[in-house]
């Protein structure tokens, strides 16, 4: 395979890549239209790529269109799901929606900004004044049950396979599960549930580089986001995140005829 990569470290060891710098891929426009994968663009680039260049990028364009908005990423679960998605409020930030979230979702619930990761955003709301500083912040409201949680299951989906999957707990000041805000890895064995549900979803929405956060309500799986760019932190041993980009590209690879399809002529029926 002839790939590019606009991301060194995450494809650091990917054979036959050639690594490039975003803000200079215009001056590359016949090595990129060459190549049977672009890796890892930046979102920026994704339109000049795909529809400009007719590239074949990975991760899926759903995986970054879907991806970058909380609020879209939602609606996209609830068309495919909606019974494992958690009770959810969105919207435009004015007076009126600011007290009818308020009056209708019981407290304690959370609150988000459409475009955060790595728990960054989040806030748990207790009180009105929480609700006030949330409020400050953002331009849409989004907002979604608490679920009495003390751990969620991350699940790394590549391709259409769940390459692993483990339990985040809590970080010492509460609330969080994200590694990056203190959160704890656990490896015991997740229900599979959880993992039944990551991949469900997937398929379903063409996601094929995630980190799906699951949480589980006695037993229940509820998915509450994903993450295209997801830490390595819980990944552990075993077939490498790496291993399983590759296979999974030489899978998904099709020869390319220079000449297009070649096909017998047209047979037109004689007419008396």
């Amino acid at each position: 395979m002839n790939l590019v990569s606009f991301d060194i470290f995450r494809t650091l060891g990917f054979p036959d890549t050639a690594v490039l710098k975003p803000e200079h891929f215009l001056r590359h426009k016949q090595q990129l239209q060459d190549a049977d994968w672009v890796l890892f663009p930046e979102y920026w680039q994704l339109n000049a790529l795909v529809y400009g260049l007719k590239c074949r990028v990975f991760p899926s364009v759903a995986s970054y269109r879907i991806g970058h908005d909380k609020v879209e990423m939602t609606r996209a679960f609830q068309t495919v799901a909606p019974e494992h998605v958690p009770w959810t409020l969105i919207e435009a930030n004015g007076p009126q929606e600011r007290d009818l979230i308020w009056e209708t979702m019981p407290l304690p619930f959370v609150a988000k900004l459409p475009r955060a990761s790595m728990g960054e955003g989040v806030w748990l709301i207790e009180n009105r004044q929480d609700w006030r500083t949330y409020c400050e912040r953002t331009d849409v409201l989004y907002v979604q049950e608490y679920l009495p949680i003390d751990r969620d299951v991350r699940v790394v989906i590549v391709g259409d396979q769940v390459l692993t999957a483990y339990w985040r707990t809590q970080a010492e000041q509460g609330f969080y599960n994200n590694v990056a805000r203190g959160g704890g890895i656990d490896t015991r064995p997740v229900p599979a549930a959880a993992t039944d549900l990551a991949l469900r979803l997937a398929r379903a929405l063409d996601v094929n580089h995630a980190g799906f956060d699951i949480a589980l309500v006695d037993g229940y799986p509820y998915v509450l986001e994903f993450n295209r760019l997801f830490g390595n932190q819980g990944l552990g041993p075993g077939r490498t995140l790496q291993d399983a980009i590759v296979d999974y590209l030489r899978d998904q690879d099709q020869p390319r005829d220079p000449n297009g399809p070649t096909c017998p002529p047209p047979v037109w029926p004689i007419v008396a």
